[in-house]
């Protein structure tokens, strides 16, 4: 219960900060330009490595406090950052095919699900 109170608490703190920065980015640069998104996935991309990193590699993070500020945070904050680092994964075992299935899946396969939720969403708002 203890992981799932972090994670949870987490998960409030990186949607509040996600929320924060794309309005800031949008006040800042324009809209003419998802300029929020892309600064939450690039700060979330590294951040998340950092996390992870830190974890795998010293005992400077509990399991608790790793679960809390990667599933947590991270996952509040954007998932990108999970996709991009299981990509960075599959390239460091030299598992290219699947490291370039995985980007091209997952880029296509979104776009694609994004074209039908607004095409479901026009039809339902339309009926």
């Amino acid at each position: 219960m203890e992981r799932w109170f972090w994670i949870g608490l987490g998960g409030a703190a990186g949607t509040l900060a996600r929320y924060g920065l794309s309005t800031w980015c949008q006040q800042r640069f324009g809209a003419g330009f998802p300029y929020g998104t892309l600064a939450v996935n690039v700060i979330g991309s590294f951040l998340l490595g950092v996390i992870l990193q830190v974890a795998a590699t010293t005992e400077l993070l509990s399991p608790t406090l790793r679960l809390g500020l990667s599933t947590g945070v991270m996952g509040g904050f954007t998932t990108y950052s999970s996709f991009n680092y299981e990509t960075i994964k599959l390239f460091e075992e030299r598992a290219w095919r699947m490291g370039v299935l995985n980007v091209v899946v997952t880029v296509v396969g979104c776009l694609l699900a994004g074209i039908l939720g607004m095409a479901v969403a026009r039809r339902l708002v339309a009926s």
